[in-house]
C-alpha cells in the first residue's frame, strides 16, 4: 500500500477512535451525573466507567464542567456531530410548512423529542447552579440559547403572516420562550404524570390560542 494511503487511513482511524472515545466518555457521565448527581460525580468514575484513564478524560474535556456541557449539547440535538440545532434538517420544514399551525405542529413535535432527551440533563445544570457560579451561569446562556431559538420561530410566523394582528415578533419570542419551556413541560410530564403526546396537544392549543392568528368567520 502507497505510504500517503496508508498515512491517511492511519489518520482516519485515529479521528475515529477519538470519536468513539469521546462518546463512551459522555455517555458514562450522563449515567454518573443523572443517578448520583453531578457534585457527588467525580472524573475518576466517568474514566472508569468509560474504560479509559482520567487523563483521556481530562485531555478530550479540561474539567467536569466542560463534560456536563457536551453532554447538554448532545442531549439537545440527539447526536455528536458539529451542527448546530437551528441547522438541522428538521428547520428546513418549519420554512416549508404551509401555514402557522402546520409551522407550530414541526416545532412541537422536534421540542417533544428534545425535550425527553434533555430533561434530565438540564435539571443536573439547574440543580448545580444553586451553588457553582460557572453553573449558574451555564444555565443562563442554555436559557439564552432557547430564546434565541423561539425568536427564529416567531420570525417564521412572522413572515407567514401567520401572528396574531397587533403582535410583534418581540412578544411572539417571549410567549413561545415562556409556554414552550422545559419547566412546563417538566411539571406537566414528570409532577402531573402526563404522556408527551398530550403535552403536545396540549402546547399545540396553547400556543395556537397566545400567537396565531385566528380565522375569521365562514361567509
Amino acid at each position: 500500500m502507497d505510504e500517503d494511503v496508508k498515512g491517511r487511513t492511519t489518520r482516519i482511524s485515529r479521528a475515529h477512535q477519538a470519536v468513539a472515545t469521546r462518546r463512551r466518555i459522555v455517555e458514562a457521565a450522563g449515567r454518573f451525573f443523572i443517578r448520583d448527581g453531578y457534585a457527588a460525580t467525580t472524573l475518576q468514575q466517568i474514566a472508569d466507567e468509560a474504560g479509559v484513564a482520567v487523563q483521556t478524560v481530562y485531555f478530550h474535556f479540561g474539567n467536569k464542567r466542560t463534560l456536563l456541557k457536551e453532554l447538554v449539547d448532545v442531549a439537545s440535538v440527539g447526536d455528536d456531530q458539529p451542527v448546530a440545532l437551528l441547522d438541522r434538517p428538521w428547520v428546513q420544514e418549519l420554512h416549508t410548512a404551509p401555514g402557522g399551525a402546520e409551522t407550530v405542529a414541526v416545532w412541537l413535535r422536534t421540542s417533544c423529542e428534545i425535550f425527553g432527551r434533555v430533561t434530565p440533563v438540564l435539571r443536573i445544570v439547574r440543580d448545580a447552579a444553586g451553588s457553582d457560579p460557572e453553573m449558574a451561569a451555564q444555565w443562563e446562556i442554555n436559557q439564552q440559547q432557547r430564546h434565541t431559538a423561539h425568536r427564529a420561530l416567531a420570525e417564521v410566523l412572522d413572515a407567514k403572516g401567520a401572528l396574531r394582528p397587533g403582535l410583534t415578533v418581540d412578544e411572539a419570542a417571549d410567549i413561545l420562550f415562556a409556554l414552550i419551556s422545559l419547566e412546563i413541560y417538566v411539571l406537566l410530564t414528570v409532577e402531573r404524570g402526563w404522556a408527551p403526546e398530550q403535552w403536545e396537544r396540549w402546547a399545540g392549543r396553547t400556543v395556537s390560542d397566545a400567537v396565531l392568528a385566528q380565522p375569521g368567520p365562514a361567509d
